[in-house]
């Protein structure tokens, strides 16, 4: 089942999403099988914050499909400032064949989907990281037998990760418990949503700001305290999150045999560096290299229809 773009993770159903992780992993296992996919077509990649696993992910991606990456950083100041958004897709659009976009905001992305006349991928944005969830559960794909008997558990700062990670959750029907400081959690909004994508699934999805009640898990997740172009002080939330950080005695008291995190990671603050290491536990790496397969299989998925 092909998809058009890829801009938000509730954009996808449970068929389009499932089938986007058997085929990265296909893909993972025959990349030569796939090597004219993009052959003689370009890809415009937008990104107005700092990277290093999206932007090397996608660029080797592209060009292991047989196409073409164009790097736009932040030479051109942020998106809808020197130009509007609906100017920056409909140029892009005469000379690219798609877009990637990791940008400041959500609303860049609509933007960008709107007046564009060839598929956009959203890269990051405030309120979703959607290619990072997939690759997360294609890494737990690799895992696990069957996602649906894994219960996984976001420990930390409710953002745009968890919120990715939350709704492909409610979707494909894995329970998904997220512990968050208190007011620090998802935006009402989020939850309501996957709150009732879990509903139709029959999955549990449970949020908690205790960090003694995150319960049984086979999966702890965690991200970085303070997001990207976020100017909080460690110093000011570190009372507050430290009963949140993920180690050793976090993984034996759930009992997770599994942890992970999307990098990258301030060691010693929301991981212990033991743990980040400890190859018995952590899937970091795999992580990051399905990356490159998960945007792979976007792309694959995009234009076998076109």
């Amino acid at each position: 089942m092909t998809i058009s773009q890829f801009l938000a993770d509730d954009s996808q159903s449970k068929s389009q999403i499932l089938d986007l992780i058997n085929l990265a992993k296909t893909i993972k296992q025959n990349p030569a099988d796939y090597s004219q996919v993009l052959a003689g077509k370009s890809v415009a990649m937008i990104f107005e914050k700092p990277s290093l696993r999206t932007h090397v992910s996608f660029d080797i991606g592209i060009a292991k499909l047989g196409g073409h990456a164009l790097y736009l950083g932040q030479q051109n100041g942020k998106l809808g400032e020197r130009e509007r958004v609906s100017d920056y897709a409909k140029n892009l659009s005469c000379y690219a064949d798609a877009i990637v976009a990791r940008v400041f905001s959500h609303e860049s992305i609509t933007g960008l989907a709107t007046h564009a006349s060839v598929p956009v991928i959203n890269a990051l944005c405030d309120l979703y990281h959607p290619c990072q969830a997939l690759a997360d559960f294609v890494t737990l794909a690799e895992q696990f037998d069957d996602l649906t008997e894994v219960k996984v558990a976001y420990v930390g700062d409710g953002n745009n990760v968890s919120n990715s990670l939350m709704l492909v959750a409610a979707i494909l029907g894995v329970d998904f418990t997220l512990a968050c400081p208190e007011g620090y959690g998802p935006a009402p909004e989020m939850v309501a949503k996957a709150q009732a994508l879990a509903a139709q699934s029959g999955s549990k999805l449970v949020l908690t700001s205790d960090a003694s009640a995150i319960g049984a898990q086979d999966v702890i997740y965690t991200d970085t305290w303070v997001s990207m172009g976020d100017d909080t002080k460690f110093a000011d939330i570190e009372a507050q999150f430290m009963p949140f950080q993920v180690n050793h005695a976090m993984m034996e008291t759930t009992g997770a045999t599994k942890v992970m995190h999307c990098q990258p990671a301030h060691l010693e603050h929301e991981i212990t560096t033991a743990l980040f290491d400890d190859e018995k536990y952590s899937v970091v790496f795999p992580q990051a290299e399905n990356r490159m397969w998960a945007q792979m299989a976007v792309f694959v998925s995009i234009f076998a229809s076109r």
